[in-house]
């Protein structure tokens, strides 16, 4: 049977073990998603944007790093009551010392960003919701990282989250989103199964296309460094929302 995203207790996800099994050292797939999204955020002014959004933050720091090089204010939107805490720790307690490299690659590709990782961060509020709940051109910049192909197996949801990620932006936003490539049904730490939806370049040129303008979608190559989760790679895009 195919599991939809409401089939899925959130707020179980294993934070400690998706942390310790793809972010606590900076991989080869990392580094290739800051250098582009780094081009990409060079494009925009320093504190150009008022406001953006991480579109399902999960407990994923660096994007949230790269988007303070322009945005004055960056909030972090997570249904998880696991990720929601984690955020919270890293805001309140400081962030934890593994991402810091994330931080150096950060600025030394884009030295916009703020001198330290602290200050980066100090942009963001994090916010405990619904992502298809937020409200329509709420944001001038929305971000998203491996969400919508990993909330569901079916391909109609994954569309429709790809359509509320695009729909918070005001016509003109900027769009800057990360895919796991053909991810399947996976396992995180010892026992615990998640949804994934395939999706390609080609699927999420053919998503994004009637909704965007200016849209870039290219492909990084499996990084063996990571945890084989069936996945082929990643799919890396930039559009402007219509």
């Amino acid at each position: 049977m195919t599991k939809h995203n409401d089939d899925v207790d959130w707020d179980s996800w294993p934070v400690a073990d998706y942390l310790a099994e793809n972010y606590r050292d900076l991989h080869p797939s990392d580094a290739a998603v800051i250098t582009h999204h780094s081009a990409f955020y060079r494009r925009l002014a320093p504190d150009s944007v008022g406001r953006s959004v991480e579109f399902g933050a999960g407990p994923n720091l660096y994007p949230l790093i790269l988007a303070a090089a322009a945005s004055r204010r960056i909030e972090a939107v997570e249904a998880g009551t696991g990720n929601v805490a984690y955020l919270e720790r890293q805001l309140l307690c400081g962030p934890d010392a593994s991402w810091l490299p994330f931080h150096a690659l950060s600025r030394r590709l884009n030295p916009d960003l703020p001198a330290t990782l602290a200050g980066a961060l100090a942009h963001v509020s994090v916010v405990q919701a619904d992502v298809r709940e937020l409200e329509p051109a709420g944001y001038e910049l929305a971000s998203m990282h491996f969400v919508a192909e990993g909330a569901t197996e079916d391909y109609a949801e994954f569309t429709d989250f790809c359509r509320a990620f695009v729909r918070c932006v005001v016509p003109g936003g900027h769009l800057v989103a990360a895919f796991m490539e053909n991810m399947p049904t996976y396992r995180i730490g010892p026992v615990s199964r998640w949804p994934g939806c395939p999706v390609d370049p080609e699927i999420v040129t053919r998503v994004f296309a009637p909704m965007t303008r200016d849209l870039s979608v290219s492909h990084i190559d499996s990084d063996p460094t990571l945890p084989d989760y069936g996945d082929t790679g990643m799919v890396l895009l930039t559009a402007v929302a219509r």
